[in-house]
């Protein structure tokens, strides 16, 4: 059994998440209800999770000796990875040190900070069902791949080309024809995190619709872990960036079983406890594995309306070694809420139009600081039916309209 302690004292459980946006703000909530003391570290002051924890804390979260220095000085009980930008290197030597356990564990955020280490992993190690795919450190690389002068068998139009390491699509775009290539690789290299000069890039599967599958390795009665799976999350996404969710996404019975197969075998060889987000390619009963995330994902806000514990309490109990429950309440969307201008300290209007639409929340994350395309927020509604949940969250977040204060 779990013992918590009291926050701000001697018998305090210190958790610090590295990296606060709005998907961390959400866990350090989640945290704080079960009694947790926070620290919130990010790269910017007043990030949106720095605004509810205990502690704020900003810092070069890529650079190790910033890293180590913090860690050593705040001792948590665990360090919760909540983005890719991480000297993960030396995560993996605090923790081989015995310093601190990290979520799920130090390999695991190394392995899924960039595209390399987890596409390597699931398609060359274990052997799942994925599209074809070219790892490139120039243009005359990316055009050789797609061409099949390299020697391999040709990646052809059209495909996918994306940063090996980058957040919420950004750098990932669509090649359709040869006039596109250049085009990419410098949006690319505009995109990436951290790697610079290096790209993934994938031919093109047909899909049906993609699935994020919100995977949790919790422990049980007995002390060995369960993988629990919520139902699965479509979405939509527009040059990478989601921009709608909902749950649950139809999808054939042989397709689910596929899916959860992959991401049992995918967030069993990374281990540890915690919520794990699969994005999985659906075509009739085919599945493809895309990618995973070791914390809760962006296209899993919609939970917060759907399901009796959302992705971001999943992970809080899981990380603690508390019992979890992935079953849904209700159907339900979500639909993004755009900046629209680039500013600090920006005004939203028509909250309460998009609040009187039936079943809606708001959630407006507080971003210090807006750019025309950076998500502000999110409108999420619960109904019946996922088609009217859907039209009713894309309604609900037109009618909120940020601008400059």
């Amino acid at each position: 059994m779990t013992t918590l302690g009291t926050p701000l004292s001697p018998s305090a459980t210190r958790v610090m998440l590295l990296g606060s946006g709005e998907l961390g703000k959400e866990v350090l909530i989640a945290l704080q209800r079960l009694g947790v003391e926070t620290i919130a570290v990010d790269r910017y002051d007043n990030a949106p999770g720095q605004q509810v924890a205990h502690h704020a804390r900003t810092i070069t979260m890529s650079d190790p000796a910033q890293l180590r220095a913090l860690i050593e000085a705040e001792r948590p009980m665990l360090v919760v990875p909540e983005i890719e930008a991480i000297a993960t290197q030396e995560l993996e030597k605090l923790e081989a040190e015995g310093l601190v356990r990290v979520i799920p564990t130090a390999r695991a955020a190394r392995l899924t900070m960039d595209r390399e280490g987890i596409r390597r992993l699931a398609a060359e190690t274990l052997r799942l069902p994925t599209s074809p795919y070219r790892f490139c450190d120039s243009l005359a690389e990316l055009q050789a791949a797609i061409d099949g002068s390299d020697g391999q068998p040709p990646i052809g139009y059209p495909c996918v080309v994306k940063p090996v390491m980058s957040s919420s699509g950004k750098g990932q775009s669509k090649i359709d024809t040869p006039a596109d290539v250049a085009a990419a690789w410098d949006y690319a290299m505009a995109g990436g995190r951290v790697a610079k000069g290096r790209v993934i890039v994938e031919g093109f599967i047909d899909f049906d619709f993609e699935i994020t599958l919100l995977t949790v390795r919790a422990l049980n009665a007995s002390g060995g872990v369960d993988t629990h799976f919520c139902e699965p999350v479509g979405h939509k996404q527009v040059a990478g960036d989601y921009v709608e969710s909902w749950q649950p996404q139809r999808m054939s019975e042989a397709a689910l079983e596929r899916s959860r197969l992959i991401a049992e075998m995918v967030t069993a060889d990374l281990g540890g406890l915690g919520l794990f987000g699969v994005e999985l390619f659906v075509q009739g009963d085919q599945v493809w594995f895309s990618e995973v995330s070791p914390r809760p994902h962006d296209t899993g806000l919609v939970t917060l309306v759907t399901q009796w514990q959302s992705e971001f309490e999943l992970h809080a109990r899981a990380i603690l070694g508390l019992p979890v429950d992935t079953s849904m309440k209700s159907p339900g969307a979500s639909a993004v809420i755009y900046g629209g201008v680039d500013a600090a300290g920006i005004v939203f209007d028509g909250v309460a139009d998009a609040l009187a639409v039936p079943n809606s929340e708001l959630r407006l994350f507080g971003k210090p600081e807006s750019f025309v395309k950076r998500r502000m927020g999110v409108a999420l509604v619960h109904d019946q039916d996922v088609d009217t949940a859907r039209q009713q969250a894309r309604l609900a977040a037109g009618k909120v309209r940020p601008r400059q204060a």
